[in-house]
């Protein structure tokens, strides 16, 4: 036989055949005096194994590995660390099912945050955040939708157990309408620092809004004021410098002191 014809008759491509034998899965046959390769029906019983066994999730290398052990025993555990792999699979597909029914849930009532997707914890919080906004006189502060993109980087990077805490102490918070007005007025505080001077004297008023608006568990979550934050933009680096980056001038500043604040309050 030819390549051609040995890769129809295995149904792969010839490009697959010439990449096993780069690969040395497929012994190089011999050749005729043309040159051309001529295959035998054992080239063929093998690249149909090799296909089976690559069809059932093997690594080209774990392929090599069973191809190796003629007396089948690698192919067993091979085999056994599979089926192991797979059960994990089916389980985190299990839960990413669960996840996308949940979201697909909030989506049908017109709860799915535009940050999403986010867990269902996080989008709760995000709906409560919501229906606080349309109690608040005018527009949403721009400073929510900055601080729910912050809390979707926060969920998405911060490691489990703290994300776990973190979502805990938010979504207690969330619960409270009390409360949820006061992070409100905050955020309308922040706002209009925009344009402001850092001499400005609402500097120092919202700042300490801003502590006093962190609830205690949630400062415990995520360990404490950050690294870098309460000393400034000069010398800050990584997410302190590129948090406070993001502000303007007088909120960074405001900002700033009430981290200095929240420091002193866990002394």
């Amino acid at each position: 036989m030819r390549i051609g014809e040995l890769a129809a008759l295995a149904g792969v491509t010839t490009r697959t055949v010439r990449h096993y034998h780069r690969l040395g899965l497929l012994p190089e046959p011999a050749r005729r005096a043309n040159g051309y390769r001529e295959y035998g029906m054992r080239d063929a019983v093998l690249l149909a194994r090799v296909r089976r066994l690559t069809e059932l999730g093997l690594s080209l290398d774990e392929v090599r590995d069973v191809l190796a052990d003629d007396a089948g025993r690698e192919l067993h555990e091979v085999l056994t660390e599979l089926d192991g792999d797979l059960a994990r699979q089916e389980e985190a597909l299990r839960e990413r099912r669960a996840r996308v029914r949940e979201l697909l849930r909030l989506a049908e009532r017109g709860e799915l945050p535009a940050e999403g997707p986010v867990s269902p914890e996080l989008a709760a919080l995000f709906g409560e955040m919501a229906r606080t906004a349309a109690e608040f006189p005018g527009p949403e502060p721009e400073m929510a939708v900055r601080e729910r993109e912050l809390l979707a980087l926060m969920e998405t990077t911060a490691p489990p157990e703290v994300r776990r805490e973190l979502i805990a102490a938010l979504g207690d918070a969330g619960g409270d309408p009390a409360a949820m007005a006061r992070v409100y007025e905050v955020y309308a505080l922040l706002d209009a620092l925009s344009d402001a001077g850092t001499d400005d004297p609402r500097v120092a008023e919202t700042a300490r809004a801003v502590a006093d608006a962190v609830p205690e568990a949630v400062l415990e979550a995520v360990g404490g004021v950050p690294s870098g934050v309460a000393g400034g933009v000069e010398g800050a680096d990584g997410f302190a410098g590129a948090l406070l980056a993001d502000f303007s001038p007088a909120q960074a500043e405001a900002v700033r002191q009430a981290m200095r604040l929240l420091a002193e309050r866990a002394r």
